[in-house]
């Protein structure tokens, strides 16, 4: 990976991060910087500037410059600091903003644009933090209402949040853009590769698994305590990494399963291992378009979810039974027993899984719509 930016013929782009953990929007970000390839170059910033695995799954030769020296985006969104934000975007020919903890840099692009000439701004919006999570907070939907005002284009993956971009932070129809989320589905639909992985799965075991960054929002100690009575021969693996590990160990602790539930870390390349798994599982607080839950599906595996964000529509019909209420902790272990407790289900509802995901959540489509998106943005071809 290349530490210097693109110069030339090459857009420019700055890509400002609430996090680059490996988690789902993060991977997406990466699957576009690969398939892009060398038409353009990129500057990524992250509001947490010591998450940065995501980083690890960039093609070798693309030209990526990582974290460089760049305002912080956290802080009080006073004028002066705005301004130096505004300032620092001015190089570039496309400037990507992502969720919440880049939400200054899209107010600063709007009070500065004009006056300093920056490039157009495309804004995506994933779903929401553990304090958004029961109710909106009316400071951060107005604040969103005013930054949004000049963006090129503000990217939501689910239905649920393109109601609330409309409604509620009153976004133009036109502003506002709705992309699912694909993945290569050919590549999941792949046998996994055991030998990739670091743990072993032993013969008459079966793993029931997750994929997710380790975040409060993620509720991983609720699916440990839902996984608890399960069979013997069944065993939890969380793969991710993220400031809850040290909770979730605690749990396991506090049940002593540490026996049948591993947390081996994040994988460069879940293709190759989520196939592994027997039936893949979410437990969080909230989601919108988890993709994670796709590659999953593409994989042919069951889900058990809360039905939360767009998760009941984008599970085959099959699989709609095995969606528990949400925040029901009794109702995800029930649910998570009974199909596993159901070899015939589970190899059913993950055929009509990896049916959908190909038929629907192909990243092809994904890539071409983005392509589009910030060619119309840039006004520039790449």
């Amino acid at each position: 990976m290349s530490a210097k930016p693109g110069g030339g013929a090459v857009p420019r782009v700055l890509h400002l991060q609430s996090t680059f953990a490996a988690g789902g929007k993060e991977r997406r970000t990466v699957e576009l910087i690969n398939a892009f390839g060398r038409g353009l170059s990129h500057t990524i910033v992250s509001a947490e500037p010591e998450r940065l695995d995501a980083a690890e799954g960039i093609a070798k030769g693309i030209t990526v410059d990582l974290q460089p020296d760049f305002p912080s985006l956290k802080g009080a969104p006073l004028p002066g600091r705005l301004m130096k934000i505004a300032k620092a975007m001015k190089p570039f020919d496309l400037v990507l903003t992502y969720n919440w903890g880049a939400m200054d840099a899209v107010m600063a692009h709007t009070m500065f644009s004009d006056a300093l000439g920056l490039p157009p701004l495309v804004h995506h919006e994933d779903g929401f933090d553990e304090s958004e999570l029961h109710k909106r907070k009316r400071r951060r939907t107005w604040y969103r209402r005013i930054a949004l005002g000049k963006a090129s284009g503000l990217v939501v993956p689910s239905e649920t949040l393109e109601e609330i971009a409309l409604v509620d932070w009153q976004q133009p129809l036109g502003r506002v853009k709705r992309i699912p989320n694909g993945i290569d589905t050919k590549a999941f639909a792949m046998p996994p590769k055991p030998e990739a992985f670091r743990l072993i799965k032993h013969k008459g075991e079966k793993w029931i698994g997750t994929l997710a960054g380790l975040r409060a929002v993620k509720n991983l100690p609720r699916l440990v305590r839902a996984f608890a009575q399960m069979r013997e021969e069944w065993h939890l693996v969380i793969l991710g990494e993220g400031t809850e590990r040290a909770a979730i160990e605690a749990e396991i602790d506090r049940l002593e399963i540490n026996h049948r539930v591993h947390l081996p870390g994040a994988v460069k390349d879940p293709s190759r291992v989520i196939g592994l798994f027997d039936i893949f599982a979410l437990s969080s607080d909230s989601e919108q378009f988890p993709l994670s839950m796709i590659e999953a599906m593409a994989a042919g595996l069951p889900v058990v979810a809360p039905a939360v964000g767009d998760i009941d529509g984008i599970v085959a019909e099959e699989n709609r039974e095995f969606l528990s209420k949400p925040g029901n902790e009794d109702d995800l272990s029930v649910l998570m027993r009974a199909l596993a407790d159901n070899e015939a289900a589970q190899k059913q509802i993950g055929l009509a899984n990896r049916n959908k995901a190909q038929a629907q959540f192909d990243r092809d489509k994904m890539i071409a719509t983005y392509r589009r998106l910030y060619t119309s943005a840039m006004r520039r071809e790449f």
